[in-house]
């Protein structure tokens, strides 16, 4: 597996890394209708080509299997191929992060349990907890730092 910062992010890659998150989403993310994740749908490019280091692995074909994006020493997203779960991608992606770029922060969605679980076992803790997202949408919030 191969991790690095992409330095031009192509209509063609943003588009893989879209396909990505919607399979990553769907799995993961249960809680959303499928109209909610349609419409959260709309905003991801956007955030794709505006997060300050976006970060992807690609397996041995050099397909790519999951992505990350960091800023200010945050995680801002992570999501990863389905197919490529508990294979241990998401902890090599973390651990990249918090070399390279200083990842100290996570924001995550408190009904996604299986990430809640994988940051705290990478280390993270919650120090605080809002009630709606920062749209104002009734998904609670888990503000978890690295200890």
């Amino acid at each position: 597996m191969k991790i690095y910062e992409v330095q031009v992010r192509t209509s063609q890659l943003l588009e893989s890394l879209l396909n990505i998150w919607k399979d990553s989403v769907r799995a993961t993310h249960l809680f959303l209708s499928d109209a909610e994740v349609n419409q959260i749908k709309k905003y991801v490019p956007q955030a794709l080509r505006g997060v300050e280091h976006l970060i992807i692995a690609e397996n041995e074909s050099n397909k790519v299997i999951a992505f990350m994006g960091t800023e200010n020493s945050r995680l801002e997203m992570l999501f990863l191929s389905p197919k490529e779960r508990s294979k241990g991608i998401g902890k090599q992606l973390i651990q990249y992060a918090i070399l390279n770029y200083g990842i100290r922060e996570v924001t995550v969605n408190e009904q996604n349990p299986q990430a809640v679980g994988f940051y705290m076992h990478l280390g993270f803790e919650t120090y605080k907890r809002t009630e709606c997202d920062e749209e104002g949408n009734p998904y609670p919030l888990l503000y978890m730092k690295l200890v």
